[in-house]
C-alpha cells in the first residue's frame, strides 16, 4: 500500500495507463468527494432554486469560466466574450422566463480584484445577473441549473457529469491534451454561438439535451463511496486501523436567500387576449434590451426608482420601487406612489413591491390598488402585475371590475392569478 499512488479521477488514471503503464497497477481510484457531495445533495434541488431567487416556471441559466486565456474570461485572441455575453443574455431572455447566475474561477476574482470584476458587469447585474460565490454556492448552483454556458473548466465539466445541458461558448481543443477525456467532452459538446441570438440556442439545446456518458464516468468510478474508500485508504497508508463509525461527507449547505435586483429599465410587451378570462394579460419582460421586443401587443417601459440613468424615469410609463412596507424613508407605500405620480407628469402608473406577492399602485386617475398573488396561483416578480394592469387600463379598460375577478398574468408558459383590492383614499 504504500507504494499506491492515490487518484480521485479516472481521467488520471486512463492518461496514466497510456503515458506510463508500468505504473498505472500502482493507481488506487479513491472517487470524488465533491462529486459525491452534490449527487447526496440532488434531492434539495428545488431549495436551492429558491435561495437563488429562481420562481416557479423559470429556467436558471449558469454561466461558467475557467482561469485560462483561452477560457470563456479571457480573450483568447478573439475579444473579452463574457462580458458582452453576460448583458446579452440578461436583455435576450426574458426576466420572467429565466434567472441567470455566473461562476467565475476564483483566480478572476483574485488576479483583477472584485472591484474590477463587478465594474466589468454592472450592466449585467444591474440586469439581474446573480453573481455566485467561486469558493461556496458553485455547487448548489450546478444542482439548481436548467443549463449552463461555460468553457473547459472544472464546474462546466461538473455540469456535464450531473446531466445538465452544457454549451461551450469557448472549447480551446487544441489547446488540451488529445488523449485526455476532456478533449472528447469539448468535441462532442453543443457549441453556443455568443455572438448570435441566444433565446433560441438556448431552446435548441434543452430540446436536443442527451447527457453524455463520458463526464460522469471519467469523475468517478466510485459514485458515492469516496468518503469510505478514501479512509480505507489513508488508513491503510498509515496501518491504522478505521473508526468504526460510518465515513460521512459534509452536507452542502442551503446558500443565503439571494432575490432578483434589478435596477435597469425594462421593456414590457403586453397582450390582451379576445374572449379570454376576464383580466388576462400575457406579458414578457426584458431588462434593457438592445433590440425593440418583436411581436404582437403593446409595448411599454416599466422603470425603478433606482435607476442608474434617472433620465429615463421622466420617458418611463411604469415606475418601481422595492422596499418594506414600513420603510420610513419613503413613507407608506401609497403616499409615495402619490408623490411619484406627482413629480414624474408621463407616468401612468406607480407600484410599490412590498414583498414576494405583493404590491401598492396608484393610477393616474387616483386609484390605490393592492395587488396580491392569490394563495398557491401565483409566483411572479410583482412588479409584473403593476406592468399588466398598467396594460389592462392603457387598453380603456376599467379596474372597476378587477376587484371581482382580479387579473390573470401570463408569463411564459406560466400562470398567475393576482388578487386587486382597491384602498380607500
Amino acid at each position: 500500500m504504500a507504494d499506491a499512488l492515490v487518484l480521485s479521477h479516472p481521467e488520471q488514471v486512463a492518461r496514466l495507463r497510456q503515458s506510463c503503464p508500468e505504473a498505472a497497477g500502482a493507481a488506487v481510484l479513491a472517487g470524488d468527494p465533491c462529486f459525491d457531495r452534490m449527487l447526496a445533495a440532488r434531492g434539495h434541488r428545488d431549495r436551492f432554486r429558491r435561495a437563488f431567487g429562481v420562481r416557479d416556471g423559470q429556467r436558471l441559466v449558469v454561466v461558467s469560466a475557467t482561469w485560462n486565456p483561452e477560457g470563456l474570461f479571457g480573450d483568447g485572441g478573439a475579444g473579452d466574450v463574457l462580458p458582452a455575453l453576460l448583458p446579452r443574455l440578461t436583455g435576450e431572455l426574458p426576466a420572467d422566463e429565466y434567472r441567470v447566475a455566473a461562476v467565475l474561477h476564483p483566480n478572476i476574482w483574485q488576479g483583477h480584484g472584485p472591484g474590477q470584476v463587478r465594474a466589468w458587469l454592472d450592466g449585467a447585474r444591474r440586469g439581474g445577473l446573480a453573481l455566485v460565490d467561486p469558493l461556496g454556492a458553485w455547487r448548489q448552483a450546478l444542482l439548481a441549473a436548467d443549463a449552463v454556458i461555460g468553457d473547459h473548466g472544472a464546474v462546466t465539466y461538473y455540469a456535464a457529469a450531473l446531466g445538465v445541458p452544457v454549451a461551450l461558448a469557448a472549447a480551446p481543443v487544441d489547446h488540451v491534451d488529445p488523449r485526455a477525456p476532456l478533449a472528447g467532452f469539448l468535441t462532442d459538446s453543443p457549441r453556443l454561438d455568443p455572438f448570435a441570438p441566444l433565446p433560441a440556442q438556448l431552446d435548441a439545446l434543452l430540446a436536443a439535451h442527451r447527457p453524455q456518458p463520458g463526464p460522469a464516468r471519467y469523475t468517478s468510478s466510485l459514485p458515492g463511496a469516496s468518503a469510505g474508500r478514501l479512509r480505507e485508504l489513508f488508513y491503510g497508508l498509515m496501518e491504522l486501523p478505521e473508526p468504526e463509525r460510518p465515513a460521512l461527507l459534509e452536507p452542502l449547505p442551503l446558500p443565503a436567500y439571494e432575490p432578483v435586483h434589478r435596477s435597469a429599465p425594462m421593456r414590457v410587451l403586453t397582450r390582451l387576449p379576445a374572449g379570454a378570462h376576464p383580466g388576462e394579460v400575457v406579458l414578457r419582460r426584458w431588462a434593457d434590451p438592445a433590440y425593440e421586443p418583436g411581436g404582437d401587443g403593446a409595448v411599454h417601459t416599466a422603470v425603478p426608482e433606482d435607476t442608474r440613468d434617472p433620465g429615463r424615469l421622466d420617458l418611463a410609463d411604469v415606475i418601481l420601487r422595492h422596499g418594506a412596507p414600513d420603510d420610513r424613508r419613503f413613507g407608506p407605500p401609497a403616499a409615495w406612489c402619490a408623490e411619484t405620480l406627482e413629480r414624474y407628469a408621463h407616468c401612468a402608473l406607480a407600484a410599490y413591491v412590498t414583498g414576494p406577492g405583493d404590491c401598492t399602485v396608484r393610477t393616474r386617475a387616483g386609484d390605490t390598488l393592492v395587488l396580491t398573488a392569490a394563495p398557491g396561483a401565483a409566483d411572479a416578480d410583482p412588479a409584473a402585475y403593476a406592468s399588466a394592469l398598467h396594460a389592462w387600463l392603457a387598453a380603456g379598460r376599467s379596474a372597476a371590475g378587477l376587484a371581482e375577478h382580479g387579473l390573470l398574468v401570463r408569463t411564459g408558459a406560466s400562470e398567475h392569478r393576482v388578487t386587486v383590492t382597491r384602498l380607500r383614499a
